[in-house]
């Protein structure tokens, strides 16, 4: 299945790109947004992909072959820094974040995202690395378990489903999608209508594998040390807790440290890092109906003021 990058116009619209500049894709994915970003620059420009995903990196590797001016980066974006270092770069005028789990990993039941389709519980965005869900659902105790349901999928039924989890388990280890999703759905006293029952506990289970939102956490500081003078951030959002922390983040930023008015901050310290361009953008009602994806879509921007 093809997959459309959402908001595409507007991302490129955001990041204001130069001929020459020096961008970051923050999750290639399978290179919608990059290769877009690629055609607005110039033979001067470059682009560094991000990508956790071993997939998405045998993708950007094809992609670096034909055409030198891009480079990919097995790395998580929460590894900014050290991955620009590796390539000896300081500062980029640009980055793009898409979050979240992309079309092509939800439309491959072996790595377990989905549970429209049967396939081994991993639900990792890099199979290489750390725990997958099943390996997770297995240890977890049922406190922990309901933490998770509750924090990262707002999931009212929690600790009956991660009770009925560790009760299953005992007989049977939980090793695919479909037995995770029989668990769940037997769990819930009712049914909400046109709703799939087990939405909410594979998306909590999904951000907790990969640590998604300390991921974000971790590489957002780093990102906007990391731009240029007028550099811009773009971010992309599919979730309400992703952008939550991204418009805090954002908003914090963006303002002077507070402090004892009696004791002003030397400029240096007290002018604050970034600029909010605009306010928040949504999918229009036409990308939506193409791409069903967008629906959900948010995306901010900020630009990093000059230097003091």
């Amino acid at each position: 299945m093809t997959h459309a990058p959402v908001l595409l116009p507007e991302a490129l619209t955001g990041l204001r790109i130069q001929a020459d500049g020096c961008y970051v894709d923050c999750t290639f994915g399978r290179g919608g947004h990059a290769r877009a970003i690629l055609s607005a620059l110039g033979p001067a420009g470059r682009l560094i992909g991000f990508d956790r995903d071993p997939e998405a990196v045998v993708e950007g590797e094809a992609l670096r072959q034909s055409d030198a001016r891009f480079s990919i980066l097995h790395r998580p974006f929460s590894e900014f820094q050290a991955g620009l270092a590796s390539l000896g770069i300081h500062a980029v005028d640009g980055v793009l974040m898409d979050l979240g789990v992309s079309s092509p990993q939800l439309d491959t039941p072996s790595r377990g995202f989905s549970f429209q389709s049967d396939g081994p519980l991993d639900m990792r965005m890099d199979p290489t690395r750390d725990q997958s869900a099943a390996d997770w659902l297995s240890v977890a105790d049922e406190e922990e378990i309901a933490r998770v349901l509750w924090v990262f999928g707002e999931e009212r039924h929690a600790r009956r489903i991660a009770r009925a989890i560790c009760l299953a388990r005992v007989e049977t280890p939980l090793q695919t999608t479909h037995a995770l999703v029989d668990v769940v759905r037997a769990a819930q006293p009712r049914l909400d209508p046109g709703k799939h029952p087990a939405t909410r506990s594979f998306q909590a289970i999904r951000m907790h594998i990969n640590r998604e939102l300390g991921e974000i956490e971790d590489a957002l500081g780093a990102i906007v040390n990391g731009l240029n003078p007028q550099g811009r951030l773009v971010v992309i959002s599919f979730h309400s807790l992703e952008d939550r922390l991204v418009k805090r983040f954002f908003r914090d930023a963006s303002r002077p440290p507070a402090g004892d008015p009696r004791m002003p901050l030397p400029d240096s310290v007290a002018a604050p890092k970034l600029h909010v361009v605009g306010k928040a953008i949504k999918a229009t009602p036409d990308e939506v109906a193409t791409n069903p994806r967008a629906r959900s879509a948010v995306m901010r921007i900020v630009e990093r003021r000059e230097a003091a």
